[in-house]
């Protein structure tokens, strides 16, 4: 949502109840009582200066055994601090001195930074003592993100719109299917006054955010990158895709064969293909920009219980283009699933790229009606970079590398310091042209810009006090300022997948700090994650602080985080004068701060499973974390006739050996010699026969098939190997 809440009511199931646009009985913090002053201003608002727990902030969630272990210590003291690591029974097990790191101007304190990184033994229950004060307690272990890469992902089931939330797949948060009424639900849907003559079935997809509206320009960011994270699974040599296969979300779909993670974003997908304006309409191929309720519904109001007439609002360039990137994206992904759906999606794709260029200024007003949130953008030349990169990398077509290639922002820096968001992205078609397998000529200097943007987060965040690769240079957060820190960190963990520096990997491991506690506020922003952590976010429907009977949000439901904004009643009464870190409230009416969305969750999702596929990292790996594998593997390609050679580099013979990889689409193996192969997906499995089961130092063996290849889609050639699980980068 991007539009203030004015109404003065929340509906409850037991009647209205009243709330002034500046009360406090609705608000409810962790951390104890507040006292208010509205009138107060300063860098520290009055309800934080003794209400934020010790000075000593850490991760609360906890670190990985080799990875970078970092606090934040607030403190005036010029001179370093003696600081003590303790295990849960209170004994030191290490100790240090901290480094001064002068006044903090994201939150107007003075800091230090204390480096523990050097303890490395796995346990719970650890704190971190700096002057007398103790942290909140961590742990230290491998596993401490495998949990949040799910329920990261399964915040989206509950956030379905039209169908009933089974309570037996989630405990306490059922209820019945929204939006299916044919007068006032997405059934048949009309257009807003005078601008169509026709309805739409536009039932599913995902409610964007705290309220039932769906918006095409967030949807698409946000399945965008649920695809990426399932897509990374074929690319980066630490990323285990079993982790996000089927069964691994516990949602209606699970058990069909397709990856869970591809079947929650379907459900998305299908909503965005009946946005688009049918053949034989004026504008026919465009896209609508979103559907929402014809004004704003009360707090709390369930799905199932709006009766407010649902209104389409007209095409935009913007949202066209947000489909053909996407449904191009997901033609290549669900080829090996769905061949239909596949050409389906590429078919719409294809015709929303036609119909944004015939029409390439049609913009949504930023103030476009009520109940809504605008998403207003008038400039769309980095939508069109988007949809042009991933057309062209799931067809091979010139017409689109050469729109890619013509594009300024092909080779311009389009790594700005705010990070990419829904109406920037063009560092997605950057993101997926330097990381999906394709022809393009100059793909080397298309992964060094990902490099070049990662060292710039890197840099900010390692000159930032509290390791945030996120500071704007006016010292004005943004709202969903949690969503662009993580795509920030995106930007970072796929230079690692790029290039292997662990350097990389690190810098997303100290932003994750931040998200998780290492901040001003000392809180995690995660729903169940830490010993203090938001959990009112502003929600219709997980209202638990308005009507006791309803639940909070879903445990690894992200807060939008510090707003500089403070466009909401409850921030203008309480956060009056606030240095960015501290523009945040934990109130289920602070929308402006503390919202939840979808596309603030994919990306702590996208992040929470490439944190968890580190927990392999030891001395004994290389810097990206692989086990070297003792073979060589030459792959090359003549048209459909592909030959494949393994080398023994290694001193001793392998005796039984497999070879893995994942096609970028629906590729199939054929008329296949010197191998057996069995299939899962996209995912193929080469294994030996008994004539070269074993290869002896130095030996060669050879194997040739014939490739089959869907109907308009490209063949590009696999860019990672795994010989008996471990990971190799092929030779041509």
């Amino acid at each position: 949502m991007r539009a203030a809440v004015t109404a003065a009511t929340a509906l409850t199931a037991t009647g209205l109840m009243v709330i002034a646009p500046t009360a406090t009985a609705a608000y409810a913090d962790t951390t104890g009582p507040v006292p208010v002053n509205a009138g107060s201003s300063g860098a520290v608002p009055d309800m934080y200066k003794s209400n934020t727990g010790s000075r000593v902030r850490v991760n609360q969630v906890g670190y990985l055994p080799a990875g970078p272990k970092n606090a934040t210590v607030v403190s005036d003291d010029p001179a370093a601090l003696p600081w003590q690591l303790k295990n849960a029974a209170g004994a030191t097990v290490a100790s240090g001195t901290s480094t001064p790191r002068g006044l903090d101007v994201s939150s107007g304190q003075k800091a230090h930074v204390v480096d523990f990184g050097g303890y490395t033994t796995p346990g719970t229950g650890y704190t971190l003592v700096v002057g007398g004060e103790a942290s909140h307690t961590f742990t230290i272990g491998a596993d401490v993100y495998d949990k949040l890469r799910q329920d990261s992902l399964k915040f989206y089931y509950p956030q379905r719109s039209g169908i009933t939330i089974s309570d037996a797949l989630r405990p306490g948060y059922g209820r019945p299917a929204g939006h299916l009424s044919k007068k006032t639900g997405d059934i048949s849907v009309p257009c807003l006054k005078g601008t169509c003559d026709y309805r739409l079935n536009v039932k599913g997809g995902w409610y964007d955010a705290g309220d039932q509206g769906k918006y095409v320009v967030n949807g698409g960011i946000s399945v965008y990158q649920l695809m990426n994270e399932f897509e990374r699974t074929k690319t980066a040599p630490t990323a285990d895709a079993a982790k996000l296969g089927d069964g691994t979300l516990a949602i209606p779909e699970s058990g069909n064969g397709v990856p869970d993670i591809l079947d929650e974003a379907r459900w998305e997908m299908e909503f965005l293909l009946s946005m688009q304006v049918p053949a034989g309409k004026p504008l026919a191929g465009m896209v609508h920009h979103k559907i929402h309720d014809e004004s704003w519904t009360a707090l709390p109001t369930l799905p199932h219980q709006d009766t407010k007439q649902r209104v389409l609002y007209p095409p935009s360039t913007a949202a066209t283009l947000n489909l053909a990137a996407t449904a191009a994206q997901a033609a290549r992904l669900f080829a090996p699933y769905d061949p239909a759906f596949a050409a389906k999606s590429l078919t719409a794709a294809k015709a929303a790229w036609a119909a944004a260029k015939a029409h390439p200024a049609i913009y949504a007003s930023p103030d476009s009606g009520t109940g809504g949130g605008g998403y207003g953008d008038n400039d769309v030349s980095d939508e069109f970079y988007w949809a042009a990169a991933e057309l062209y990398l799931t067809t091979g077509e010139q017409q689109y590398a050469d729109f890619v290639h013509a594009s300024p922002h092909h080779t311009g820096d389009i790594w700005r310091e705010r990070g990419f968001s829904w109406d920037h992205v063009a560092q997605l078609g950057r993101l997926d042209l330097a990381t999906v397998p394709n022809k393009l000529p100059d793909r080397d200097a298309i992964r060094q810009s990902v490099v070049q943007g990662a060292e710039k987060y890197l840099a900010t965040l390692r000159a930032h006090p509290y390791g945030l690769p996120y500071a704007p240079a006016d010292n004005v957060y943004d709202w969903g300022s949690n969503g662009l820190v993580l795509n920030n960190m995106v930007v970072m963990a796929t230079a690692f997948d790029i290039t292997g520096d662990a350097k990389y990997r690190d810098g997303v491991l100290q932003g994750m700090d931040y998200i998780l506690g290492r901040n001003a506020l000392n809180r995690s922003y995660v729903t169940g994650y830490g010993t203090v952590a938001s959990h009112n976010q502003h929600s219709r429907w997980y209202a638990h602080q308005l009507d006791k009977r309803l639940p909070s949000p879903p445990t690894g439901t992200l807060a939008g985080g510090p707003n500089s904004g403070n466009e909401d009643d409850v921030a203008k009464a309480k956060l009056k004068g606030c240095a960015p870190q501290f523009c945040y409230v934990d109130d289920v009416m602070a929308f402006a701060s503390n919202e939840l969305t979808i596309n603030w969750n994919s990306p702590l999702a996208w992040i929470s499973s490439f944190i968890a596929d580190q927990k392999g990292i030891a001395d004994q790996h290389d810097a990206a974390g692989r086990q070297p594998a003792p073979a060589q593997v030459l792959y090359r390609d003549s048209g459909s006739n592909v030959t494949i050679e393994i080398t023994n580099t290694g001193p001793t013979p392998v005796d039984g050996w497999t070879l893995q990889w994942a096609f970028s689409a629906g590729q199939t193996v054929d008329q296949l010699a010197g191998a057996t192969v069995t299939r899962s997906g996209a995912t193929v499995t080469l294994a030996n026969l008994d004539a070269n089961r074993v290869i002896r130092p130095g030996e060669k063996i050879t194997i040739g098939y014939v490739e089959g290849r869907p109907a308009g889609q490209a063949s590009a050639a696999p860019e990672l190997f795994r010989f008996n699980g471990a990971p190799i980068s092929p030779t041509r």
